[in-house]
């Protein structure tokens, strides 16, 4: 996660009563972020380009591909290092909408990512479904049984009664 007026990344620990508690991966202290802070999941964010905007994610993957191993350029590099470096990674990409600080903030994850070894790049298996009819019993979940309903006051059930009224005596 990216947490508006704080460097670094963090991971999601807990939800609060007007927010949420994150850990910094850097220094592992952890911190609340209210509600009116504006936190963004790295998985939500997409980089703009001439057709569809490109997950973070699979350009991460294309920074990782061109060297393994390898830092992305510094952050405070030049603006020029910084925009040749995005058009060999992804070449699409909107000259317009694409800043140099989105930039930096990108070569700043990756080369955080990449320090903590926290870069995961496979790809969950697809589960397929059964093709055996005799298992497909077997995996189906029973049906849920609907709770039975407690009879209310105003119920014509002869056995329940409703309550007797009480007064408070002084």
């Amino acid at each position: 996660m990216s947490v508006s007026g704080h460097s670094g990344l963090f991971k999601f620990v807990s939800q609060g009563r007007n927010g949420i508690i994150v850990e910094s991966y850097t220094d592992k202290k952890r911190m609340f972020v209210s509600a009116s802070q504006k936190v963004s999941s790295l998985n939500d964010i997409a980089i703009f380009t001439d057709g569809d905007e490109v997950p973070l994610k699979d350009v991460l993957k294309s920074i990782h591909e061109m060297e393994p191993g390898t830092p992305a350029p510094d952050p405070k590099s030049s603006p020029d290092v910084l925009k040749k470096f995005m058009e060999k990674v992804l070449p699409t990409y909107d000259r317009n909408r694409v800043y140099i600080s989105d930039i930096k903030k990108l070569a700043s994850w990756y080369n955080s990512m990449l320090e903590l070894k926290i870069l995961d790049f496979t790809e969950e298996p697809a589960v397929e479904p059964s093709v055996d009819a005799h298992t497909d019993a077997e995996t189906t979940p029973p049906a849920k049984e609907e709770p039975a309903k407690k009879p209310t006051s105003k119920s014509k059930n002869p056995a329940v009664k409703k309550p007797a009224a009480t007064k408070k005596v002084k």
